[in-house]
């Protein structure tokens, strides 16, 4: 494991500024209000830090003094853990677990889907028209109570959201059956002062 040389006295978030994975562990801070040092880094371009901290050399990676973290979603659960207010996962273990599942399933079932659209390729129609399906029937859950499954904005909206956002990029038009409900949460998550906080100029372009 690699050993993490302390040079910074602020917590520090290395971020790709056009990255889904980023962008979800940025919600989190700004809803949290954390104090948080953010480089907008390059991923061909690592720095330093990086290298150092993070043997695969990807993004988002997290330094807080002597703790080097570098998957977005054990960044997010960290997050929570330390900074507990307001809280975005449940407190009894059961409903914690079942948010862990459900941000597994849309991380495994969205986001590589999302990622597949990017790359480009041959799957990538298919990818397409697989994504906008999920989500479209995803409305009812989506309508049901203000948040997925839950009263509270959650680390599963924090990873929603950032996806939405990203629907005119990947190709993705949201009409029909079902639109009106995915709409309206996509609006609701939007209006979240957190959100508009966690967006970078790069990705408030892909909704002009």
């Amino acid at each position: 494991m690699p050993t993490v040389t302390n040079k910074r006295t602020v917590m520090t978030l290395f971020s790709d500024p056009e990255c889904i994975y980023s962008h979800r562990v940025r919600l989190v801070l700004a809803e949290k209000n954390i104090t948080v040092d953010i480089i907008s880094t390059d991923p061909l371009d690592l720095p330093e830090d990086v290298a150092e901290a993070n043997p695969y050399g990807t993004l988002p990676t997290l330094i807080d003094r002597d703790l080097a973290l570098y998957e977005s979603r054990i960044i997010m659960e960290y997050l929570d853990e330390r900074y507990p207010h307001p809280p975005l996962l449940p407190i009894d273990p059961v409903s914690r677990a079942n948010t862990r599942l459900y941000l597994h399933r849309i991380e495994k079932d969205w986001y590589s889907l999302a990622d597949e659209i990017l790359a480009g390729g041959k799957g990538a129609t298919r990818a397409r028209k697989e994504l906008r399906e999920a989500l479209l029937a995803a409305g009812p859950i989506l309508s049901a109570r203000p948040w997925f499954m839950s009263d509270e904005f959650t680390l599963v909206d924090a990873t929603i959201a950032p996806l939405l956002w990203r629907l005119p990029q990947l190709g993705i038009e949201i009409s029909g059956a079902g639109s009106r409900q995915l709409l309206d949460y996509a609006k609701r998550a939007f209006a979240r002062e957190c959100f508009g906080k966690s967006l970078t100029e790069q990705e408030k372009e892909l909704r002009k």
